[in-house]
């Protein structure tokens, strides 16, 4: 069934309204941090000049500096693009069945950072920190391969089909020229209006567009048809309610992770909004400081007109001479401001907007030069901090990923005959994969298991050895132990050597010991006969 158009636009109307009454937090938001990436905000769109009219009025730079550094630090943890930070299960998988998944999450992971994924991911995390809420779309270039695209949240009204479920509908309401309208949808598909102003060649003139993903009620598992798969996409012109395309995907294509979602809304806040209150006086304390600094450096000075000074007309400078009576009738008007406190107020303030934005999370690294162990226990403890974050990022943004990625490139195996991910064993055909984190947020979590498994077996191993009983090592399975040991860790699995194969290994280690000895016996056979046969000779 064809979409209606009326109700797009309708809809989008609704979700606006929806949308309109915490704009004016995320705008704040941006215009003391990044104020080019809230545009669209309030309904009002910025140029270059208007954005950096904006920065100009930011007297501090640490909560724009903080975001970057916690940006980086977020995307780092959890999609680093120097090592793989996913893998699939199947639950009870065999070694074959782990062999294939192992080298489909390595050619998912390779393809996803070969892409534009990593210029647009950070842009991706900044709106996440300031605004508690991003998106980022995932389709399929038209070479190949994925594509990545982080939305302006200025553009975006977002939804959820379940109460208090993942962000699953969302319209993105933004303008193009006439031309880039035509090039795009081509000439027999755009409204009678768009095509007039076309051939009249007003090409720079705006057209207001809507492209509006949402869940569909009806559909056909595995539908190869566009307008029947799970999720509906319709691209429409909004003014003249005129459909422009009507398509369909398979996995939801945008990540919308939130921070902190706000009670009864899908939208949420983030650390940004916890750090404003600070941020903002921090702007007028450096704005006071540095009137104060003015005051300072060319204090006013006070006169007195005894007949020979004249206020009025002296004009102060270097080498000027200054005719008076006597030399106290002019000199400067000490205000008795305290410049230091200023100072102490601001480094307060900008410590605390650091800590909240988890730029400044670990402990002073003054004093001597840390050892490259002492970094990696600041590193893991910061990771450590950031753990409830990644609960959510998980579930909203890795997830998601993970799936579409993975859909796009088993479409894309099917089309060229399993030649890009191979032909998957049999028993895995039907069954539903889940996603193991390996990025090192995921691993700093397990790093406590880790630990305690340690811990254990230094336990174990001294009592063994204190009372002389070596019966006790029994109790621990030591090689299941070392094989859980490689996954919380992340180790590759194909470094670990399956059961078949390390059967296989010790085999052949016990042939080679028996084979070994028994050339060892037949040495000292054959030495111990010629030396009774030397003996005879010599008798």
């Amino acid at each position: 069934m064809a979409a209606d158009p009326s109700k797009i636009v309708r809809r989008l109307s609704e979700l606006t309204a929806d949308r309109q009454q915490h704009e004016q937090v995320w705008d704040d938001c941006y215009q003391y941090s990044y104020p080019q990436r809230g545009n669209g905000l309030l309904s009002m769109l910025m140029n270059a000049n208007d954005a950096q009219l904006r920065k100009a009025r930011i007297m501090d730079s640490t909560a724009t500096d903080s975001i970057k550094i916690g940006s980086a630090t977020l995307v780092n943890g959890t999609v680093p693009s120097n090592a793989r930070w996913f893998a699939l299960d199947v639950g009870n998988e065999t070694d074959e069945e782990r062999r294939w998944l192992d080298e489909a999450a390595q050619f998912i992971w390779e393809n996803i950072h070969a892409s534009n994924f990593d210029a647009e991911v950070f842009d991706f995390a900044i709106d996440l920190n300031v605004a508690g809420w991003s998106v980022l779309y995932e389709g399929e270039a038209e070479d190949g391969g994925y594509e990545f695209e982080a939305w302006p949240l200025g553009q975006c009204r977002i939804g959820s089909s379940k109460p208090g479920g993942r962000v699953d509908t969302i319209y993105r309401d933004f303008e193009w020229t006439v031309s880039q309208v035509v090039a795009k949808y081509g000439l027999d598909k755009v409204s009678q209006a768009t095509r007039e102003k076309f051939q009249a060649e007003k090409f720079d003139d705006k057209v207001r567009l809507v492209v509006a993903i949402e869940p569909r009620e009806v559909y056909a598992v595995e539908a190869k048809m566009a307008r029947n798969m799970p999720w509906a996409s319709c691209h429409v012109e909004v003014d003249k309610k005129h459909i422009l395309r009507e398509s369909g995907y398979q996995e939801f294509p945008c990540m919308v992770p939130r921070w902190m979602r706000l009670p009864n809304s899908v939208y949420a806040t983030g650390p940004m909004s916890d750090a404003l209150p600070d941020v903002k006086t921090l702007n007028e304390v450096v704005k006071w400081d540095l009137m104060g600094a003015e005051t300072t450096l060319a204090p006013p000075l006070i006169a007195a007109d005894d007949g020979v000074l004249n206020a009025k007309n002296i004009k102060l400078g270097p080498r000027k001479v200054i005719v008076a009576n006597d030399t106290d009738n002019l000199k400067p008007l000490l205000s008795g401001v305290n410049v230091q406190y200023a100072q102490l107020t601001i480094e307060r303030l900008q410590s605390s907007v650091r800590k909240v934005l988890m730029a400044d999370q670990l402990p002073p690294a003054d004093g001597p030069v840390k050892t490259a162990y002492e970094w990696s226990v600041r590193v893991e403890t910061l990771r450590k901090i950031l753990g409830p974050v990644f609960g959510r990022l998980q579930a909203e943004f890795l997830q998601p990923l993970v799936e579409r990625s993975f859909g796009i490139a088993w479409r894309a195996n099917e089309r060229s005959g399993y030649q890009l991910l191979g032909r998957p064993p049999a028993s895995l055909m039907g069954r539903s994969f889940s996603v193991r984190y390996l990025s090192p947020l995921a691993k700093a979590q397990r790093l406590e298991d880790v630990a305690s498994m340690d811990r254990f077996e230094l336990s174990i191993g001294t009592t063994a050895q204190s009372t002389g009983d070596m019966s006790i090592l029994d109790v621990y399975d030591w090689e299941e132990a070392q094989r859980t040991r490689g996954t919380l860790l992340g180790v590759p699995q194909k470094l670990i050597r399956d059961e078949r194969a390390v059967a296989q290994a010790r085999q052949a280690r016990r042939q080679a010991q028996e084979q070994a000895q028994a050339q060892a016996i037949q040495s000292e056979t054959q030495a111990a006969a010629g030396q009774a046969l030397a003996q005879r000779m010599a008798a």
